[in-house]
């Protein structure tokens, strides 16, 4: 068994693929419509694009629990999801030239470095560097 797809709910599928693309340096795998303005658009990391594909999942738009628990997360400062990166210090300025708006910066916390920022899309999103 392995891992081959994980979802992120995103409020506008449009606004997240231009943060995840542009932003974040991800490359679209797959843009299928799915009907009522709906796709089924998922993303791969530039640096591993045969790797785990991120779907981003219109759900909060249809499925009130979605919508519910995306925005408690929000509100407690919780990231959905985290993505590794090899050095934060360089990740955390190059994202924050961009406009990337973080809500914890770098930090240090055992064996692992985090920052946690917002994708602009309901999410907060963390990055790691193990140490």
């Amino acid at each position: 068994m392995k891992i081959k797809l994980v979802s992120i709910p995103v409020e506008d599928q449009e606004k997240a693929l231009e943060f995840y693309t542009e932003k974040l340096n991800f490359i679209k795998k797959i843009d299928i419509p799915v009907g009522d303005g709906n796709r089924w658009l998922t993303l791969v990391a530039n640096e591993e694009q045969d790797g785990p594909e991120l779907l981003l999942e219109p759900a909060p738009k249809h499925f009130e629990p979605s919508k519910v628990y995306q925005k408690a997360l929000f509100d407690a400062g919780i990231p959905y999801t985290q993505f590794d990166v090899l050095d934060i210090e360089k990740e955390y300025e190059k994202l924050s030239n961009l406009g990337v708006k973080f809500s914890v910066k770098p930090t240090e916390m055992g064996t692992v470095k985090i920052a946690v920022f917002d994708d602009t899309c309901g999410n907060y999103l963390q990055i790691v560097e193990t140490l």
